[in-house]
Order: structure tokens, then sequence, then C-alpha cells
């Protein structure tokens, strides 16, 4: 039972007595029981916001007590009455008293009398502490804001009387001045002589003349004092100061605006579907989704008219006493902040019912949301507190420092950049499920495999995909050609997981093609394909920039993906990508799968025991967000544990890869990134942290089992719960020599196999595994399993004939992701045998290998065989993690296709001592440090390739240490081949583009007039040269806001170059319109314009778009107004289409929409990603206090740079014109501002008022 709550029971009687002695209003009124059927007269006295009441007049101790604050009361209409009781209700006047808990009974009173009813509700509705506290701020603002009249009337006071005391001076002065004049007066009167008529008529004129002079040297004066203060810093910082809070005032509307679509076109339609009789979402999922939205609302709907009341009292603007009421609620914002992620992750699992879907799509299809979605307006909120702070920053610019509000507007800006930072961090971090969702939408028929939330997209781009049957006929020719273009273009995105193939419709929306979701599971990656010769000839016709996929799915028939990039740069950074995704996802899975126990436990043993990769710590701290390899991503962070995250040899997460390799230049410098890669060659086991190391190196289970016998090392004491691997005997051997090899081992589906004829040996553990047949789904064949030394003497088997080995050959070429043809692999296996030792292993027959080169294993310079357990039962399956390591570092590159899930594998070596066996793990640290040093290596040659070519110290490093890598004795075939093509990719140039550069342009022939040019002529070259200057930007240049500093010419030389183009063409626009003298030759030319720009819109220039509106909407252009006026209605239309594509409204909604539905070649609009990256650089520093690097401010710009560069890679196959070029670039007849306004005016001179 709820205990009652305990009251001072003595100073309640007391307020009851005082209340009834002083109370604000007193009488009596009748109370309705609480079982609502009977009233009860009683005696209430109010006190303050305390309401007693007693059983009568003379009571000495109240009988209840009612709190008001916060309450509401009204009055309220009277019961409809009996007719035997109508008379006596008549004479009733009735009020409530609601209370705003939802639980809580209203208070029902009445009276006898209407005055008495209305004075009590009157008394009650004050009663409210928080009502006068309103109030008594309300005095106190007005009482600070009387006492600074009264300052300032004090002072002007002052002023006053010091100038009636210098005018009392100045009086006395000139009385004395008065009469000495009146004697000399009296004197000349005294004289006799009389001045002449003529000379007073003369002296009225001097004194006319000089009248009239000292008016105009006061009004000259004056305005001479006007005109320096117009002119003033002060004057014109305070112009700017207004301009800024004119703008604020404009996007706090359009956020208000956004606000109101938010809660009213979603929030309270998901409220009443989810009280529905078949609710397509619940009531926690809309809380979840939508948590403090209507809050947030509300909040700028007060801070709005707060706004609009300072403008309307204009030029007097106090601004800091909004921020104020602002700041106390900024913990609302924290939580709307804290739960972004969660409400994301939220509606995209809400998301895969149907009903849901098709009913936000309904939503989102309403005219105020212009095509914009859900996650977009809930991501709104969280740009607006670093938009208050730029204004914040640019309103103390313009503040003097004396300024009356400088200080409150300081600690305002402080407060929002804490909060900031938050901000900045959450949109990172959810950014990877805003961008599937919204690849979600743009596909017409939905991919539900892009609403889990662990997918991270990697890139996107267009490639043509050539059919399996034509891939022999297609020349680069026709590659070319736009029939083949059309058919075959498709617009792929990579995730982590998978590739999506899809085409391009009509309307900007995507269709999956068939076979359009790619597991990269199950794909095997064929970089330089292999086939016959006339495959070989196409794929030189083809300069080689195809790839093939092959895709084996477990439940369906495979099929091969072959695509063609537009450049050896793009396939290089797509296959990069493509193999990076399948290695990470092969050694998770088989990690994970190593490390499942009976608690379903699937996170990597030497992972999970690692607490440095999900504890903070002094140098590193986490998010919430996993990576593309299940481990937490990294916020803030030392440069040597980034450095150490780079070279960790248990995984590599392609997004952090990508953005590490694009941001390094922050923090880091190239020269120490390359000598940390080196010192992972060279000290391989550096690379591993120490409880790893010791996980690695403990065998003691597999030592016990094999050999019967404790280990030497107490950190090999360590206990797992894997059972033996399946024991080979001594006596046994593989019927031929494998070739070394980082290539997974992947067990394929097969046969089931039957151990009972395996010869055991004396420990037994082979015929206890014979007896569980079969062990899982999948079994593996034994024969294919065995490898060994270099040093074994090749024993020719005699059921081997040569339809074996053709197989064996076949097989061979499907083995892996690879670069290169391996056909020479299979000559050098015969070819390579040395002599065999005295005690050579022999092979069973039973056992024979018939098929043994469908995958290969490590092979030991030491003799020692390595074998594969099979899959066991989950009660009794799990692997030792040195196993486990050595299949998941094994090969980054190099990977087996599978129908089947990865199994679990073992590297067990029997009968050897355990230095010799830990020679061998260090072996295996050796191969995968020499393949993480590779990886990442071939990663940043061929997609950073301007780091090699403008650092030729950097470049001959890189290859000095390649080619010391590859006269390493015990380097792998792959590992040479590797190092090789990545040597290649240095010294060769690549010619797959040989487009003219805008230097080139600017050396031909002279200009010809704009009459001469068509405007296809002149769109087609706007494109190609918009897109010369835009692709040759080097991404370091989008670090630090370098094209805002002082120095921004030295910086970033090439994003000023692209502003001083955009900024030539459109002065060339408006000169030209301006040129002509009649107006039918000037409405041509503005025509002629339009058109430019409409094609320039087809051909995907936005960029060209908003250089032609933009000079349109020059004040010395658009004030002609007689010109306009003979503008067609159909070309004005056209203007105003334009205009609302490329309109900044809404962070330019208008144009990242449409770059999201076209397809590259296109020409972005620069200054849209500059607005973004000056709101990611202004919000969060570089480092933090703790001199950590912001990782997660460095994937944000990370991903901008991705989408830019994405539009770089494409070049348009348009023809240079050299006249139409040379046109575009002369600067030489361009006008300059005021010339440009000039000319206007004589055009059409101004109309006085």
């Amino acid at each position: 039972m709820q205990k009652g709550i305990r009251l001072n029971d003595g100073h309640v009687t007391y307020l009851g007595l005082l209340a009834k002695k002083d109370g604000t209003r007193r009488g009596c009124l009748s109370k309705k029981s609480s079982d609502n059927t009977k009233w009860h007269t009683k005696w209430f006295a109010l006190l303050q916001n305390m309401l007693f009441y007693f059983e009568n007049e003379s009571s000495s101790r109240p009988s209840g007590l009612y709190l008001l604050e916060g309450c509401i009361c009204d009055r309220a209409p009277s019961p409809k009455p009996s007719l035997s009781a109508k008379e006596c209700l008549e004479k009733q006047y009735y009020f409530t008293v609601s209370f705003t808990h939802e639980n809580q009974k209203a208070l029902e009173l009445r009276t006898e009398d209407v005055k008495d009813c209305d004075e009590w509700v009157a008394a009650i509705s004050h009663a409210s502490y928080r009502n006068l506290a309103t109030e008594h701020e309300g005095l106190m603002q007005k009482y600070l804001h009387l006492l600074q009249i009264v300052e300032t009337e004090k002072t002007v006071a002052k002023q006053l009387r010091q100038q009636i005391e210098d005018g009392e001076i100045e009086i006395e002065r000139l009385k004395s001045e008065i009469a000495g004049l009146l004697k000399d007066n009296e004197k000349i009167h005294a004289s006799p002589a009389a001045a002449p008529t003529d000379d007073d008529s003369e002296i009225k004129k001097i004194k006319k003349v000089q009248s009239f002079l000292r008016g105009w040297i006061c009004r000259r004066k004056w305005k001479t004092i006007i005109q320096d203060y117009i002119r003033s810093p002060h004057a014109e910082s305070m112009r700017k100061r207004n301009q800024v809070v004119f703008s604020m005032v404009d996007s706090e509307a359009e956020y208000v605006q956004q606000l109101h679509i938010l809660v009213n076109n979603f929030l309270r339609p998901l409220r009443m579907a989810a009280s529905s009789k078949k609710p397509p979402i619940t009531h926690d999922d809309v809380s979840s989704i939508f948590l403090n939205s209507e809050t947030i609302m509300f909040l700028h709907q007060i801070f709005y008219q707060g706004l609009k009341a300072r403008i309307a009292s204009w030029p007097t603007l106090v601004l800091a006493d909004l921020f104020d009421i602002l700041l106390p609620m900024l913990n609302i914002y924290q939580e709307f902040v804290r739960n972004h992620q969660y409400s994301l992750q939220i509606l995209a699992h809400c998301k895969q019912n149907r009903d849901f879907d098709k009913l936000l799509k309904q939503y989102e299809a309403k005219p105020d949301c212009e095509e914009r979605t859900l996650e977009t307006f809930l991501t709104y909120p969280m740009f607006q507190i670093p938009r208050y702070i730029l204004t914040l920053h640019e309103l103390l610019a313009h503040t003097p420092h004396e300024h009356i509000e400088r200080n409150s507007l300081d600690y305002a800006k402080s407060k929002l950049e804490e909060l900031s930072r938050i901000m900045h961090d959450e949109v990172s971090e959810t950014e990877n499920i805003r961008k599937n969702l919204a690849i979600e939408r743009m596909i017409v028929e939905g991919c539900e495999i892009l609403l889990d939330t662990s997918q991270t997209f990697v890139r996107q781009g267009s490639l043509i995909q050539v059919p399996m049957s034509e891939k022999g006929k297609i020349t680069r020719g026709r590659l070319g050609s736009l029939s083949l273009k059309k058919e075959g273009e498709r617009q792929c995105f990579l995730f982590s997981k998978h590739l999506i193939i899809c085409t391009r419709g009509s309307g900007g929306k995507l269709h999956l093609t068939k076979n359009g979701v790619v597991s990269l599971i199950d794909c095997t990656l064929l970089e330089d394909t292999e086939g016959t010769d006339d495959e070989y000839k196409s794929g030189q016709d083809m300069e080689h920039l195809d790839f093939k996929i092959v895709v084996e799915p477990k439940d369906s028939q495979s099929f091969t993906v072959i695509l063609v990039a537009s450049s050896r740069q793009e396939k290089s950074a797509w296959t990069s990508d493509i193999s990076q995704c399948i290695d990470n996802i092969r050694c998770n899975g088989l990690m994970m799968n190593a490390f499942e126990d009976n608690s379903k436990v699937t996170v990597p043993q030497m992972i999970k025991s690692d607490s440095s990769l999900y504890c903070d710590d002094v140098d590193i701290r986490f998010s919430k967000m996993m990576n593309s390899c299940k481990v937490l991503q990294i916020r803030y962070a030392s440069v040597e544990r980034l450095l150490e995250r780079l070279t960790d040899l248990r995984f590599l997460s392609i997004d952090f890869l990508n953005t590490f390799l694009h941001s390094y230049r922050v923090f880091t410098t190239a020269d120490v990134v390359l000598d940390k890669l080196i010192t992972i060659y060279k000290k391989p086991i550096s690379a591993i942290p120490a409880r790893s190391l010791e996980l690695f190196f403990a065998s003691s289970q597999n030592s016990k089992l094999l050999y019967g016998e404790p280990p030497s090392s107490p950190r090999a004491s360590r206990k797992f719960s894997s059972p033996p691997p399946l024991a080979i005997a001594k006596n046994s051997s593989p019927n031929r020599r494998r070739k070394l090899s980082l290539n997974i081992p992947i067990i394929t589906g097969g046969k089931a196999l039957d151990l009972a004829a395996l010869s055991c040996s004396s420990n037994g553990y082979a015929s206890m595994y014979s007896s569980m047949s079969p062990f899982s789904k999948t079994t593996l064949d034994i024969n294919k399993l065995y490898v060994s030394s270099p040093i074994a003497s090749k024993i020719p088997d005699e059921g081997e004939d040569k339809k074996d080995k053709a197989e064996d050959a076949r097989s061979e070429q499907n083995l892996s992701v690879r670069e290169e043809s391996d056909n020479d692999q299979n000559q050098s296996d015969d070819g390579d045998a040395e002599a065999s030792p005295t005690k050579s292993p022999t092979t069973p027959k039973n056992i024979k290998c018939k098929n043994s080169s469908e995958f290969s294993l490590f092979s030991y310079n030491n003799g020692m065989v390595m074998s594969s357990c099979r899959e066991l039962d989950s009660n009794r399956s799990a692997l030792s993690a040195a196993s486990a390591f050595a299949i998941a570092t094994a090969g980054a590159n190099e990977g087996t296709p599978t129908k089947e899930k990865y199994r679990r594998m073992s590297l067990a070596s029997t009968g050897f001592p355990t230095d010799q066996r830990n020679g061998d793990k260090e072996f295996v640290i050796r191969r995968a440090a020499t393949n993480r040093v590779l990886n990442v290596l071939r990663h940043w040659v061929s997609k950073h390739s301007p780091d090699f070519e403008s650092n030729n110290e950097l470049k001959t490093k890189v290859i000095a240490f390649l080619e010391e890598v590859m006269h390493d004795p015990e380097l792998l075939t792959q590992e040479r081949k590797a190092a090789a093509n990545i040597i290649r990719t240095l010294t060769q140039e690549d010619h797959g583009d040989n487009q003219i550069t805008l230097e080139d342009v600017t050396q031909l022939g002279k200009a010809e007039p704009f009459e001469s040019h068509s405007a296809l002529e002149i769109a087609e070259q706007l494109t190609l040269l918009d897109h010369l200057v835009f692709k040759v930007i080097p991404y370091e240049e989008f670090f630090g806001q370098g094209w805002m500093k002082n120095d921004k010419n030295e910086k970033t030389p090439y994003i000023m170059r692209t502003t001083k183009h955009f900024n030539d063409v459109s002065n060339l626009i408006a000169t030209e319109i301006l040129r002509c003298e009649d107006v039918v030759t000037r409405v041509s030319v503005i025509e002629k314009w339009v058109a430019v720009a409409d094609i320039c819109r087809c051909l995907h220039n936005y960029n060209a778009v908003l250089e032609i509106t933009s000079s349109l909407n020059r004040s010395s252009v658009f004030r002609l107004k007689k010109t306009w006026l003979k503008v067609s209605k159909q070309t004005k239309a056209l203007i105003d289409k334009l205009q609302k594509l490329v309109s900044s409204e809404g962070r330019f909604k208008n144009l990242r929409e449409a770059l999201k539905n076209c397809d590259p070649p296109c020409v972005p609009y620069l200054g849209m990603y500059l607005t973004d990256l000056a709101f990611i650089e202004e919000g969060t520093p570089n480092y933090t206090e703790d001199n950590l690097v912001n990782f997660s401010k460095m994937r944000m710009i990370s991903h901008i740079i991705r989408e830019i560069r994405q539009f770089q890679q494409t070049a348009y196959k348009i023809d240079l014109q050299p006249k139409s070029a040379q046109y575009l670039l002369d600067v030489s007849s361009i006008l300059d501002e005021e010339s440009m306004y000039e000319a206007s005016l004589r055009i059409e001179p101004k109309v006085p008022n």
C-alpha cells in the first residue's frame, strides 16, 4: 500500500490561520464531494498559491489544503437541473480548478453570486507563483531598462547644465561687448558727421551675402560630419551587424517552418497511426524517433517571436537576452542529439515493415515536404546550433568591445560550442545510416539489405557492365559509343557487405538490375581477367580497364559480372575497395565462427580480450558506432594510436583506411606514415598488442592433446575451450607438393567424408572423430587439406593421370582475389622440387588427393604438415586463437570463392618442438605484416597518386622500399607480384585520360565575338572548362578552411582559381548584356544565355547554371526594367526554374537532390561543399584539449571529399572548340563592377523621385 505524503502539520495549521486572517480571498463556497453526488458548504481562504478550507468560519484548524501552482481555473456551465430543482439551481454559479496531472480530479466549486464567482476565479488564476515570478522578472527588466534611461538622462542633463553654464558665460561676454558697442555708438551719434545712404545699401548687401555664406558653410560642415560617420568603420560595422541579424531572422523563420513540417506532417499523424487497430508503429517507437521534437519546435517559435519583436524596435537591436532564454533549454537539445543515432536506427528498423514504409512515403509525398525525407527533417536540428555559432561569430566580429551585449554574446557562443562538438560527433556517426536510407529510397524496387544499419557505405560511381557472352566482341571504340554507354552504364554502390548494381531511370530513380545485389562474401575479384586469345585481345582493346567479379551464391547458380572503368585510376580505386571489403568479411567471418561458443559470443577472442579496442584511455576515445570490422569507431585519438590502428594485423576497416589516407596530412606527414609501415615490415611482432600475442602463442591444449606433454612457456599455459584438431599420423603425406600461398583456406561444399578408413595415430583421436559422421552440414574432403614443404621430394602417384592435372590447372585459375595471371604457378610447381629427406612421409592409398589444387594452405620451410579440421557441433567447436589469427591475417588480397559459409579452420603442427611451432607462428605474422604493408601502400598509391607526383623524395623512398621487399628470399609469389604492381603504378603514367588542360586552352588562338557562337557550343565548352577547373582541385585544400585565410592564394590556389573562374564567367555574361545599346539586342543576348544555362542543366553542369543566374541577378542587369519587360514569359519561367534549382535555400536542398539523381560526369557548385566544410571546421577543432586528433571530424570531411572526388574522376566526352573556349576565357574585355553600373545607368538612367 502506497504511503501518504507527510507534511509539517503545525506549519500548515499556522498558514491556514494566517490565510483565514489575511488571505487574498475568503468566503463560503460549496464543494462537490469525491463521489460526485453531494455538495458541502465550506469556508475557504486563499493565501498566495494555497487554498485552505474550514468546516465553518469559526473553525481554528483547516480541514484541507489545495496547492494551486500550475492549475487552471475556469467558469463551468451549470448542470441541467430537474424540474423540481430548476428554480434553486438558477441561483448557483459554478467554477472548476483543474490540475495538470493526468490522474488528479478537478476541484468543483459553486457560489450563489455571479460577482463572487468571478472574483474567486480571478483570484485563483493569479495565485500562481510562476506568474508572479514572470511578472517580477518583467518588472525587473523594465526597472533595469529605466535605470539605463535614467543614467542616460543624467548624462544628458549634465551635458545640458554644462552647456547652460557655457551659455551664461557667453551671454556675460556678449553683454559686455554690447555695452562697449553702445558707448561707441553714443560717441558716433554725438559727432556731427552723418553716413551717406549709398554706404548703408552696400553694407546691407554685404551682410546678406555673409548670411548666405554662413548658412552654406554650416550645412556643408554638417553634411561632411554625417558622411564621415557613414563612411566610418563603426557605421560599416553596425550595418553589417544589422544585416547579420536580418539574415538570422530569415533563417530562423525557415527553421521554424521545417520543425512545423516535422511535427505536423510526421509526428502527429504517426501518433494517430500508432493508436489505430492495426498500428504500423508503436507509441514507443514514435517517441524514440521524435524525442523532444515538439518541445524544440515550441522553443524556437518563442525565439522567433522574440526576434521579430527586436526587429520591430530597429535600429535598437538587443539580442543577448534572447540567447539567455535559449541557453537554459540546451539540455533539451542534448537529449535530442544523444538520441539521434538511436532515432535513425529505429526508423531503419521500422521501415522494414511494409505498412509503415508505405505510410511514410505518403507523408513524404505531401507538397510541404518538397520531396525531402523524414531523416532529412530529423537532421535539421543538428545543424541549427552550428548555424547559431556562425551567426554569433559574425555578430561579435561587428560588435565593439565596449558594447553592452558583447559579454553576453561571448558567453552564449561558448555554451553553444560545447553542444556543437557533441552534435558534430553524432552527425558524423549517423551519416552512414542516413546515406544508406537515402540510397534505399532512390531504388524503386527497394533494397532491404540497406536497412541493415551495420552496412557501411564505401563508394559509388558509374561503371559499364559488359555481358559475358559479348566480352570477346567488345572493343575500346565501341565502349566509347553512345549506344553501349547507354545500354551498359550502371550506377554502382559499394558497401562493406554488398555491391549494388542499378540502372538510372528517366526521372533520376534507380532500378536494380538482374543479380544487382551482390553479396561480397560469395565473390571472387579478378582484376586482370584471363581467358582465350580473343578475350586477351579484347582486354587490350579495352586498355585493361575491365575487372571481373565471380559470384558463387550458396543457394543459386553462380554468375560473373564484368565491369569496365573509365580510367586506370578509377579501376584501381574500385578494385582496391572491393578486395578490402571482401577481406574484411572473410577475416571477420572466420574469426567470429572460430570463437563461437555455447554462450553465443561472436566477438573474436583476441579482439574481445584487448580492452584497448573498446575502452577509452588517455590517448583514445571511442564512439558508439561500429566500423565495417565490427570494432568501435575512433572518435579522438593520438597520432600514435591512429598509426597503430592502421597497422593492426587483426583487422583493417575500409572506412578507417579511406579516412586516414584522406586526412593524415592534418596531423602527421607522409614520411611518418611510410616509416611506420617500414617498421611494421621489419619488426612485425610490434604490430600486435601484447595481449593478442599472448593468446596467439598460447598452445597448451594443442600441445597437450597432440604431444602428451605440458608446454614449456608460462604464456602457453592458458587453456582454450576448443577441441583438438584432426590429428594426422606422421607417416601420412600429401600426394603432391603445393606452393606456398597467402590464400585464406576455405572449405567448399563437397561429399561427406568417411573417416573410417583413416589410419589413426596412437592417441586415438582420429578414431573418435571417425565415429561421428557427419560432423556438420558441410563436410570436408580430407584430400584437400595437405601441404608439404619445399624440401619434400616429389613422389609421383600412380593413380594420378593427365586428366587430374588438367582439372587442377583449371581449378587453380579461380582461387582467389588476384591482380595478374597465376599460370606460372602451375608451371613452377614441378620445377621447384628439391631432394627429399631420408624419412619421407608417404600417402595412404585410401586418402589419396584427387583434387588437391582447389585451394592452397600454408607450407613452411621446416617440412611441417598443416591440416584442417571439420566443423563440429556448436557445443564442442571452437578453435585456438592462434589458428584463427593465422586464418584471419593470412590473405588480404587472396581469397577463395565458396558456396558455403566459411568453416572454422585449424592450423596444427604434429610432432615438432614448441620453439619450432612458435617459429612457424612468427612466420605467419611476418606474412600478415608484409601483406598489410603492401595492402596499405596499394590503396595509398592507387587512390592518392598526387602525393607521390608532388613529392619525388617520397616516391623514391617507396620504390626503394618495395625493391628491398622484392629481394626478400622468403617473399611469396603473390606478395612479389603485389609489390611489382605498386612499383609499376608509381612509375608509369596513366594514359587513360588524355584530356587537354586549362593551360593548353589559354594558349590557343584569338577569341571570336559572342554572336559567332551557338548556344550549344558555348554550353558544351563552358561545361568542359568548368570541369577542367573543378577536377584538378587537390583534396588536401579542403582541410583547414584555407580559402578563408589571409594567405588563401598560397594555401588553396586551385580553390581560388575555381572561384576566380566562376566570377570571370559571371562578369563576362553581365558585360555581354550591358555592351548592347538597343533593347532588342539585349533581350536576345539574355535569352541566349538562358538557353545556355538550360543546356548546362541537361549536361549536369550546375556550376554554370549558377554562374549564369547570378549574373542575371546583378544589380546592374536586374535594374534594367525596360529590357526585362521585353523578355518572353517562357524565358522568365525558365529563369525561375533554374534559380529554384540552384537556390541556397535549405542548404541547397534542390541542388543536392539533383546531384543525388544524376550520374557523373557532373560539375557541382563548389561553394555548397565549402559551406558544409565551414560548418564542420567552425563547430569543432582539429585537436581536443588533451591534444588528441578529432578523427570524427576527419571522417565527416572525408565523406564530403569522397562525394567531390566522385564528380572529379569522371570526365566529359566533349571535343574542345578552341574559338568558343578562348572566348569564355578572355578576360581582357570584361568590365569591373563600377563600370558595369555606369553602363547600366547610361542605358536606363535613374528616374527622379
